[in-house]
């Protein structure tokens, strides 16, 4: 099966926490993820400047774990991302902003990227409010 995730909370939250678990336990399963699409509240997860509190999990470091070893397509929402302050080489140019912070792995677009998500996938599951 082709899965789109959605994830709309911060990495804080058990809604994000389930979406990284559910993501890993499809993919063990054997379904196909076509995108990660990270919005609103969300893109905290692309986040590459986030530290997590000592002895806690590093739920923005495992999600670009899990990116990178299976190659998925993840997206940050671009107009989430800028209002959070997480730039990729080019806004951060486009804006004059002095460093970036979107993690590795990770796209910024738009919600197109959502829409032919919505209309590749078998199922769009999504996390958070």
């Amino acid at each position: 099966m082709k899965l789109t995730v959605v994830i709309n909370a911060a990495p804080s939250s058990q809604a994000a926490w389930s979406a990284y678990q559910f993501t890993r336990t499809a993919l063990d399963a054997g379904h196909e993820i076509y995108r990660l699409f990270f919005y609103a509240d969300g893109v905290l997860n692309s986040n590459a400047l986030s530290v997590a509190p000592q002895g806690e999990f590093d739920l923005v470091q495992a999600w670009q774990t899990l990116i990178a070893e299976h190659g998925l397509d993840a997206i940050s929402c671009v107009s989430s991302s800028l209002k959070r302050g997480i730039l990729d080489s080019q806004e951060s140019a486009r804006y004059e902003r002095s460093g970036t912070s979107l993690g590795k792995g990770m796209t910024l677009s738009g919600l197109g990227q959502l829409v032919d998500a919505t209309l590749v996938s078998d199922r769009v599951v999504s996390f958070g409010a």
